[in-house]
């Protein structure tokens, strides 16, 4: 259920892939059938990868109980600081 409804709300913002990768779940497996499907974990460690540093980079915004700034400036200079040293291992 969660998957079609997550292909659903792709294909309402007009997200557009050529392929999608995902493990071996019976339910992504149903919701995404007609599309260019590859299954299997050696695709998807990369995400993976991609997620848990990101949210080691910015812990503050996932931790209730580490301080951080209420202004949304702050904020979005970490994300974008976060994603300046993920991809290009710099700052």
């Amino acid at each position: 259920k969660t998957a079609k409804r997550l292909r659903k709300k792709l294909i309402k913002l007009g997200v557009s892939f050529g392929c999608i990768c995902t493990d071996d779940w019976q339910s992504f497996i149903t919701a995404f059938k007609e599309d260019n499907h590859v299954i299997g974990k050696s695709h998807t460690v990369g995400i993976e990868g991609n997620n848990c540093r990101l949210r080691h980079r910015i812990r503050k915004a996932f931790r209730k109980t580490c301080c951080f700034s209420k202004k949304l400036f702050n904020h979005l200079k970490a994300y974008r600081l976060a994603s300046l040293y993920i991809n290009y291992g710099y700052v």
